[in-house]
């Protein structure tokens, strides 16, 4: 509520002001305020995404539009890794239980069903240590140590990608500052003149890409920094799992 009668009273400010001025002025003059006032509400009505697509358009077609590619590929190895990790996220203490109960109830096979149907790394794991219960609990710990590995591997599949367009993007925008700085000094050579009209085109097209590349970057790197702790965290589920999946063979052989 505050804000809304600050606004009303700074625009009742500003429509006096304006009234008292208009009566002072001539019709010409009031004309060109009209016209100004117009403008600068049409400027103002702009929304965001039209302000950060002509500004897309400023920065030049070739280089933001690697970024924006650069953005797009990202985005997509995000999200399909966000998807797998939500996926292979499990209860692991539920699924222990039930290992155990079924171990206790019909033996491994009856064990290795409960891994059958249940989705994730974790019963992956558990489902290898298991069919090679029957050459020892050597064997099995070996299968779960080196299956383990392999579900490591899958976990972080494509995610060096991303890291890769996280370092890809600000190279493309300071390239593009480059090319732009470069472009300002040929109009000053071509111009014969060193006059802010001349150099303003160029230097506006490096500031712009770099400030693109460094926004994909950062959209990218908090993307990749969620998968990297999922990541760590399931790993871990992973290797506690293990731990417990052999103490249970120990403990059913004896």
């Amino acid at each position: 509520m505050k804000r809304v009668f600050t606004i009303l009273a700074i625009t009742g400010l500003l429509f006096f002001g304006t009234t008292q001025s208009t009566f002072a002025q001539d019709e010409a003059q009031t004309t060109e305020q009209v016209a100004a006032a117009d403008d600068a509400a049409a400027d103002a009505e702009q929304t965001f995404h039209q302000v950060l697509k002509q500004r897309f358009i400023e920065g030049g077609p070739f280089f933001m539009g690697i970024v924006l590619l650069a953005l797009v590929l990202g985005l997509a190895i995000a999200i399909e890794r966000i998807i797998y990790l939500n996926m292979a996220t499990t209860n692991t203490k539920k699924l222990v239980d039930e290992v155990d109960q079924a171990l206790a109830s019909g033996g491994v096979e009856a064990a290795k069903e409960v891994c059958r149907n249940t989705r994730g790394p974790v019963a992956s794991i558990f489902y290898q240590g298991l069919d090679r219960m029957d050459e020892g609990v050597e064997a099995a710990e070996k299968a779960v140590v080196g299956y383990g590995g392999v579900q490591m591997g899958l976990l972080e599949k494509n995610i060096s990608w991303l890291s890769l367009f996280i370092a890809l993007a600000p190279m493309l925008g300071f390239m593009g500052t480059v090319i732009g700085m470069i472009s300002a000094f040929d109009s000053i050579q071509a111009a014969g003149d060193i006059s802010p009209t001349v150099v303003a085109g160029g230097i506006k097209v490096a500031l712009l890409t770099t400030v693109f590349g460094l926004v994909v970057a950062i959209i990218l790197q908090i993307f990749y920094n969620y998968i990297i702790s999922k990541v760590d965290s399931i790993v871990n589920a992973m290797e506690d799992a293990s731990i417990l999946l052999v103490d249970l063979l120990i403990r059913h052989k004896k």
